[in-house]
């Protein structure tokens, strides 16, 4: 069975002063050459190499698809924050016959240093185009990449001091690309996660993120919670995120605190608003409005 955590977790960082030197002296040398393997400017089209159930809920499965670079010693070598754009062409019927293309960006759980490869978890719903489409792919089968598209620097991010990472289901993996790389480069910046799931056997990466709180519990925390527990010895909460839920765990509104929330459409509705249909951040609505955090204190991914 392929394992999502293929390279550990934490890396050694030199120690630092302050933020910028941390930034400049820890930012990984391979990142220039990195950008090779895809284009911002090109689509380029990957082979499927192999693909998993990573979790073993009935409804709405995550899958594991690994994706085969150019060549094998190459690295994907995305900056944090940054996600990559699918496409297919699965849209509307054209004039001419063919159909239009849908596009989706999707964030790999893979380390930007992984060679030869990244892999995607994606969650499998029904009604969903592109995630129905991945999941049909035959092993050999290749999907149309570019990147990467930048959503919020890591300095950006850096300039705070406690940042709270808000995720459900699959909307984990720009949270989980936030948290590994401001651990490795010992960013003097506490990170709180609540993680969301349908059902204990529903979150994907558990081990993953056990392992980072346990390696830094001064510095990184992580909460889960899932809408009915399965089993008597379930320690996290049950139900749904509220109010009361977010004062615990989440920093409080200041200018020194950032909220980064992803995770599906009405989970983003009832706690921060979805970003606008041209993906800008569009108005704080929700239940961080109403704790009274600010536009300028929280990020939709």
């Amino acid at each position: 069975m392929l394992r999502l955590l293929t390279k550990p977790a934490v890396w050694a960082g030199a120690a630092a002063a302050g933020v910028a030197a941390v930034l400049a002296t820890q930012q990984p040398a391979h990142a220039a050459a990195a950008v090779s393997a895809l284009s911002p400017e090109e689509w380029r089209a990957l082979k499927l190499v192999h693909k998993e159930a990573l979790t073993k809920g009935i409804a709405n499965p995550t899958v594991l698809y690994r994706f085969a670079l150019a060549d094998k010693n190459q690295e994907v070598g995305l900056p944090v924050a940054s996600c990559l754009l699918v496409r297919a062409p699965i849209g509307s019927e054209k004039p001419d016959g063919s159909r239009a293309f849908v596009l989706r960006p999707y964030t790999p759980v893979s380390h930007p240093t992984e060679k030869g490869h990244f892999d995607l978890a994606i969650k499998v719903y029904p009604d969903g185009k592109m995630s129905q489409h991945i999941d049909k792919l035959k092993v050999g089968d290749t999907l149309d990449f570019k990147g990467p598209l930048m959503k919020m620097k890591l300095e950006d991010i850096a300039k705070r001091k406690h940042v709270g990472l808000l995720a459900g289901g699959s909307g984990l993996t720009p949270m989980l690309q936030v948290a590994e790389e401001a651990l490795r480069q010992k960013l003097p910046v506490k990170l709180s996660m609540i993680f969301a799931n349908v059902s204990e056997a529903d979150i994907i990466a558990k081990d993953r993120l056990d392992a980072l709180a346990k390696a830094h519990p001064k510095q990184f925390s992580i909460h889960y919670i899932v809408d009915k527990a399965s089993s008597s010895s379930w320690k996290g909460s049950t139900g749904y995120i509220t109010q009361d839920l977010l004062k615990q765990h989440m920093p409080p509104p200041s200018d020194d605190s950032l909220l980064l929330v992803c995770g599906p459409p009405p989970m983003m509705r009832a706690i921060s608003g979805d970003k606008l249909p041209d993906k800008s951040q569009g108005p704080l609505t929700g239940m961080l409005k109403d704790l009274g955090y600010t536009e300028s204190q929280v990020f939709k991914f």
